[in-house]
């Protein structure tokens, strides 16, 4: 049997033009490395990077929304060829319309995966008519909020996991259209 749920993701998916993630507990384990000269380091799944170029060759924008001003954030976004990149947003809800309206995308047409407090304004904005997700270890409150929580925890893949729940509504609703076999 096919959840009414199910079939509202479905159609949130095919109108899914960008998707928003966070980055530390999101694309990365939430720990940070720090040596005695104080340089940092983060450590990003290359599954996730994958879930990025599966979700553009799909059409879909890929935008990163992180309270940290990191050079390392930056220079991971240039590989992943990433245009969209927020780098300091203390108040995630605001910047996500401002996005929204440079770029022409709706709340509706957006989908957002964050794994702490700060996501959760976001999330609430998005989940009205989009697509939301968390990592299996995001905080409970966040889990709460979603509608879908990865398999992946943060900067395992649980970015990827999200990719390819889009991409497989989306899939479904093709073959529900008979567009695929």
């Amino acid at each position: 049997m096919v959840t009414r749920d199910l079939m509202e993701w479905v159609r949130r998916a095919e109108k899914t033009r960008l998707v928003m993630t966070d980055v530390d507990g999101v694309l990365t384990d939430a720990g940070v490395y720090y040596s005695a000269r104080g340089e940092e380091m983060k450590r990003f799944s290359l599954r996730d990077g994958m879930g990025v170029e599966r979700l553009r060759n799909a059409g879909i924008a890929v935008a990163f929304i992180t309270r940290e001003h990191s050079p390392i954030v930056a220079r991971r976004a240039e590989k992943l060829g990433i245009e969209h990149v927020l780098l300091g947003i203390k108040d995630k809800r605001p910047a996500v319309v401002d996005l929204g309206q440079k770029i022409g995308v709706a709340p509706g047409e957006m989908a957002y995966i964050g794994d702490d407090v700060n996501d959760l304004e976001a999330i609430e904005l998005i989940a009205a008519e989009g697509l939301t997700a968390a990592p299996h270890d995001a905080l409970p409150a966040v889990i709460e909020a979603v509608q879908y929580r990865c398999r992946a925890a943060g900067g395992q893949g649980a970015f990827r996991d999200f990719a390819e729940w889009i991409l497989g509504l989306r899939h479904a609703a093709s073959y529900a259209k008979g567009e695929r076999t």
